[in-house]
């Protein structure tokens, strides 16, 4: 028996616990309600009409007047600014965030995500100034960069192997339920005047409280107290997870893990990132986030309202168009769920690339064909086919590269870089979240219909990347995936050199530290 197949088979048996399942609910229903919240409230705000008189006059002048062209009634810097201030923040939260994380803990992040959250809920909801207004968004957005460094890495350290990808979703599937509740509240706001904008900017204030409950009530990671040397309490712990006492297996397995990982943190973390036998992963936290906002999902969802708009519909019946899409995004993500561990990550990101720049390709052609002036709109069989075509696109998205770009970036990290990693994924993630929702309005009204083949585009790259340079990483162990995953790998396989001396079946964080430390490898490694 291998190595690997030794390390696979001591460890405990794989399943979900109610402590388990309850522990991975109520961290991912905080952190996933407010973002998927806040992915969308901002653009349905946007177009209410109260809104624009308060804060943005001369939007608001542009969107009433008939000669304007309807791609570029909403084409102003300032007012993008009102959406994209929030991802800048979260940018530069990132960059702290992994040092908080690994020094803290996840759950003092969240902790900490979660009073940011409802101070920035106060603000602006409250708001009677623009000043006010970006600044409860900037505050916003940096809960945001701690809650998604924290999160999904809460998330991979708590699940068993086998339920990781399933577990993970949680976060995904309360996204889903926090765009369809920030769609609908947009919906039943903008019949409330004149302060309906702020009841939509308020009901952050939910999921604000229940983060910082998580962050109150939940446990700490058996991986981040061994690090702090609590190892009766890590125990404890990972016996409430796996439901029996028989851990010792597994347990042995993460101080190892641990030992080893601090050793490599002394020598930078930050440094061991950038290392080449890194580099797939390094490639994957990079390009997955990158891909995630070109696919033009995240400009339905900032800006859809503002396309239905475009399209000839009224506000009511854009921010209603929205609504059926946040429905649908919460059913694609649950279809995810349940078959993210059975079809395997790479299928499904596969097979919704072909699908998602289909309907990316028909939506440009509908627009180009009948928009055609400052008075076009698109006749009601066009509408019709607008929004069968962004609802499959959204169902396609949610069901795998909005998940599947956050679960595989923290299921592939070596522990020594995890949190490094983590943070690189969010600062990327957020970096073109931000340059999307400043510039897409402007786009809009530049390539007009061009935008959606702009998108088009990006999804036939993401498509052959796929095919190409992402591996299967389905149902392998955290410390196994250097050899069983890269290491395999037609194109990867040339970054992971193996130090001279060293048997082939150590595990990957063995082999990560004997490149630094000769001596943290135990003689007899292939037999552990």
């Amino acid at each position: 028996m291998t190595n690997v197949e030794q390390s696979v088979d001591t460890r405990s048996p794989a399943k979900i616990t109610p402590y388990v399942f309850f522990t991975c609910l109520l961290a991912a229903s905080g952190g996933g309600l407010m973002y998927g919240y806040d992915l969308v409230v901002a653009g349905g705000v946007s177009i209410m009409q109260d809104f624009l008189l308060k804060f943005y006059p001369s939007v608001y002048r542009n969107e009433q007047s008939a000669k304007k062209d309807n791609y570029c009634k909403y084409n102003d810097q300032v007012f993008q600014l009102f959406t994209s201030s929030l991802y800048i923040a979260a940018l530069l939260a990132s960059i702290l965030a992994g040092s908080v994380t690994h020094k803290r803990g996840h759950r003092s992040t969240m902790f900490m995500a979660g009073i940011l959250f409802s101070t920035g809920t106060i603000l602006g909801s409250a708001a009677e100034n623009l000043t006010m207004l970006i600044l409860g968004r900037v505050l916003l957005g940096i809960g945001l960069g701690f809650a998604n460094q924290a999160i999904p890495l809460y998330l991979s350290e708590i699940a068993p192997p086998t339920y990781r990808g399933a577990l993970n979703m949680l976060f995904s599937i309360n996204i889903a339920l926090g765009i369809f509740g920030g769609n609908l509240m947009n919906y039943l706001a903008s019949h409330i005047h004149p302060w309906g904008w702020r009841l939509s900017l308020a009901m952050t204030g939910l999921p604000s409280f229940t983060i910082t409950l998580a962050g109150l009530i939940l446990v700490d990671t058996p991986t981040f107290l061994i690090r702090e040397n609590k190892h009766e309490q890590a125990k404890r712990v990972l016996q409430k997870l796996r439901g029996h006492p028989d851990i010792a297996a597994e347990y042995a397995d993460l101080v190892k893990a641990t030992e080893i990982a601090e050793q490599l943190r002394a020598k930078s973390s930050i440094r061991n990132l950038f290392h080449l036998r890194n580099a797939p992963q390094l490639t994957m936290a990079v390009a997955l986030p990158f891909f995630q906002q070109f696919s033009g999902n995240d400009a339905i969802l900032f800006y859809g309202p503002f396309l239905f708009k475009a399209a000839g519909l009224g506000v009511k019946a854009s921010l209603y168009s929205s609504v059926i899409t946040g429905s649908v995004a919460v059913v694609g993500t649950v279809v995810s769920v349940l078959i993210v561990d059975k079809a395997g990550r790479r299928t499904i990101l596969l097979g919704a690339s072909v699908v998602m720049l289909g309907c990316m390709v028909a939506v440009g052609i509908i627009f180009g064909v009948e928009i055609k002036g400052a008075v076009s709109k698109l006749s009601s069989a066009g509408s019709g086919v607008e929004l069968a075509m962004v609802c499959l696109f959204v169902f396609m998205y949610k069901g795998s590269w909005g998940p599947l770009a956050w679960v595989i970036p923290s299921e592939i990290f070596p522990v020594d870089i995890r949190s490094a990693a983590q943070s690189v994924v969010v600062f990327t993630n957020m970096l073109f979240k931000f340059i999307i929702a400043q510039t897409f309005l402007s786009m809009l009204c530049t390539l007009k219909f061009g935008i959606f083949l702009f998108f088009a585009g990006w999804l036939f790259v993401m498509g052959i990347f796929t095919l190409l340079f992402l591996p299967e990483t389905k149902g392998i162990p955290l410390d196994d995936m250097v050899d069983r995953v890269w290491r395999r790998h037609w194109f990867w396989k040339s970054f992971i050199t193996l130090p001279e001396g060293v048997d082939s079946k150590v595990s990957s964080v063995e082999i990560n530290a004997h490149s630094h430390f000769p001596s943290a490898v135990p003689k007899h490694a292939n037999n552990v």
